[in-house]
C-alpha cells in the first residue's frame, strides 16, 4: 500500500503529498453528467465553503462540460462561467487551491493571469487545441495530463491496452518536461475512451503508472464504469464510488477528484488508519 512520495509547487508553496489529496468538482455549467453537481452563480460560496469545511485540498473549477454526447460550451461562454466563479473564490476564498478544468490555451492564459489558479486540469492531454502545451509551458503550474483518446463517448480500438496508454502519456510528459513544466500529475482517464472492462484494468494495476514517475490522479466519481456494473443511474452511485476510491488509494492514488468530497476525506482517514495500523501484529 505505500505511495511515492512526491511535491508540488502550489503558488510558491510546496506541498509534500504525504497523504492523499482531496479535489472538490465544482460544475459551473448546466449540463454536467451528474445533475446535482451543477453549481448556479448563487450557490458557489456556499458550496465552496461546504467542501472546503468538509476537507477538500482543492476545488476544481469547470465550466464546459466534456460527458458523452455533450455540445462543448464556446470559449466565450466557457470564461465568462470560469470569470464569474473565480471572482467569487478570488474574494471569499483567497487561501483555498483552486485548479481550472479546461482543454483550451486561451481560457489557460486569461484564467492564470486574472485570478489565483494554482493547477491546470486538461482532460485532452494538450491534444484539442494546438496552443495549449505552450500555454502550460508559460504558465509553469502543476498539470494534470489525462490519457484521453477519440472524441468523448467513441471506444477506440487498443492492440495492447495497457502499453498503448503509458505510451501516449509518456510522450506527452516528455515533451512537459521538456518545455520546462516540472510539476505534472498524471491522470489514467477513466471513462474516457475505454471499455468498463479496460477502466477496472486500468484500476487493479494502478501502480504500473508509478513508472511515469509522477503522482497520480484518479477520478471515479459516479461515473459509468460504477453505473453500468450496478445497473444504477449517477444519483445512486456513491457507494461504488466510495468503494472504488479505497481501491485507487490503496494502489498508489495520490488525489482523488470527487463530487463528495466529505465521503472521500473519510476514504483517505480510513486509507490512513491502515496504513498506520500494517505494523501492529
Amino acid at each position: 500500500m505505500m505511495r511515492d512520495c512526491f511535491s508540488l509547487n502550489i503558488n510558491g508553496r510546496l506541498l509534500r503529498l504525504e497523504r492523499p489529496q482531496v479535489m472538490g468538482i465544482l460544475n459551473v455549467t448546466p449540463d454536467s453528467f451528474f445533475d446535482e453537481s451543477r453549481v448556479g452563480n448563487g450557490e458557489i460560496v456556499s458550496r465552496v465553503r461546504a467542501m472546503l469545511n468538509e476537507g477538500a485540498d482543492i476545488i476544481d473549477v469547470g465550466a464546459c462540460s466534456t460527458r458523452p454526447g455533450s455540445t462543448p460550451a464556446s470559449e466565450k461562454e466557457e470564461l465568462e462561467r470560469l470569470h464569474r466563479a473565480l471572482d467569487v473564490i478570488d474574494a471569499e476564498f483567497p487561501e483555498a487551491t483552486v485548479s481550472v478544468d479546461t482543454f483550451r490555451a486561451a481560457v489557460v492564459r486569461e484564467c492564470v493571469s486574472r485570478h489565483n489558479v494554482a493547477i491546470i486540469n486538461d482532460v485532452s492531454a494538450c491534444g484539442w487545441d494546438d496552443a495549449m502545451i505552450d500555454a502550460v509551458a508559460e504558465a509553469r503550474l502543476p498539470y494534470v495530463l489525462t490519457h484521453s483518446v477519440g472524441a468523448a463517448g467513441t471506444l477506440p480500438e487498443y492492440k495492447e491496452f495497457m502499453p498503448e496508454v503509458m505510451l501516449s502519456l509518456s510522450k506527452v510528459l516528455w515533451e512537459l518536461r521538456g518545455r520546462g513544466v516540472a510539476d505534472v500529475i498524471i491522470d489514467p482517464g477513466f471513462g474516457f475512451g475505454k471499455s468498463v472492462e479496460q477502466n477496472f484494468a486500468m484500476l487493479a494495476h494502478l501502480r504500473e503508472f508509478s513508472i511515469l514517475e509522477a503522482p497520480v490522479l484518479v477520478g471515479l466519481s459516479r461515473k459509468s464504469m460504477i453505473t453500468k456494473v450496478l445497473r444504477i443511474d449517477a444519483a445512486q452511485a456513491l457507494g461504488g464510488t466510495t468503494a472504488l476510491n479505497m481501491a485507487a488509494l490503496m494502489n498508489g492514488a495520490h488525489f482523488l477528484r470527487v463530487h463528495d468530497v466529505r465521503a472521500a476525506v473519510e476514504v483517505v482517514k480510513l486509507y490512513q488508519q491502515m496504513c498506520s495500523s500494517v505494523e501492529i501484529k
